[in-house]
């Protein structure tokens, strides 16, 4: 593991961190949700790996669950909700330029 983050919802570790690509474990905590975001410089794919979760993606809904695949385009707002009793975990694979800071929030229930 590069690094990891304990984050209000959860936490990320990071695996791989290379030029054009990043790969991350998110584990979201039961009843958590990530903020509705967007990113300018990347897009993400999302693998879920264990768990139940809610995936929006440019204001549809989809229920997700173990092996399921979400994509989500650069520039498409987005959250990633656990609407399970246990841990979410999803694999995250960001593709383009994938800085931490690109990060635009439109809602956040931890207030950031």
């Amino acid at each position: 593991m590069i690094s990891s983050d304990r984050r209000p919802w959860g936490r990320w570790e990071e695996y791989l961190n290379e030029p054009g690509y990043r790969v991350k474990r998110l584990v979201l905590d039961p009843g958590k949700r990530i903020s509705l975001q967007s990113h300018q410089k990347r897009s993400e794919h999302w693998v879920v790996v264990s768990g139940e979760g809610l995936a929006t993606v440019d204001g549809g809904e989809t229920t997700v669950r173990t092996g399921d695949t979400v994509f989500v385009p650069r520039q498409g707002i987005h959250r990633l909700s656990n609407v399970g009793e246990s841990d979410l975990i999803v694999i995250e694979t960001q593709i383009g330029e994938c800085l931490e800071e690109d990060i635009a929030r439109f809602a956040d229930d931890f207030g950031r």
